[in-house]
């Protein structure tokens, strides 16, 4: 019995030893996805694309608007019987703004979500990238940890590797 108490006791602690090596040769790591993606120079790069597209299409809605704008005063100033004619011709232009409007902003979003997916593609190639040269066993997204040590950032290497283009 107390040969079988050692042996289980051995064999416990033989157990608990190897488990505990094995944890030892993981490697964790985390990263700020949220900075990663802000501070990418692609985003950035983007970020000024996307924003003249938005005035473009702003100034030429304005153009539209004031367009417009002008027919519906000239409206009130007209006949009945005239404003019955130039009444489809508002009409219209109306519908041809709400048309543009609806066409641009799904020509934006659609653009803009197609960049989105190219991008986090880079961050999660260039993660994938030294997650595997470092040796780590897993990497996550420090938006999922309840509490994460800051030695095991890895958000500025990667952040690095992505704008030298190291990919």
């Amino acid at each position: 019995m107390k040969r079988a108490a050692v042996v289980l006791a051995g064999a416990f602690f033989a157990t608990t030893v190897l488990t505990q090596a094995a944890f030892a040769a993981d490697k964790f790591g985390y990263v700020d996805l949220s900075r990663i993606f802000s501070e990418y120079s692609k985003t950035k790069e983007y970020d000024k694309v996307l924003s003249s597209k938005e005035d473009a299409y702003g100034k030429e809605r304005d153009k539209k608007v004031n367009e417009v704008k002008q027919l519906q005063d000239k409206l009130s100033l007209l006949s009945d019987r005239e404003k019955e004619s130039k009444k489809k011709d508002l009409e219209s232009r109306i519908k041809s703004l709400q048309e543009f409007d609806r066409q641009q902003q799904t020509d934006l979003r659609k653009e803009q979500n197609e960049k989105m997916k190219e991008i986090l593609k880079d961050i999660e190639s260039a993660v994938k990238q030294y997650a595997e040269k470092e040796d780590f066993t897993l990497v996550f997204n420090d938006r999922v940890l309840v509490y994460q040590s800051k030695g095991l950032d890895i958000t500025d290497k990667i952040i690095d590797i992505l704008n030298k283009g190291k990919r």
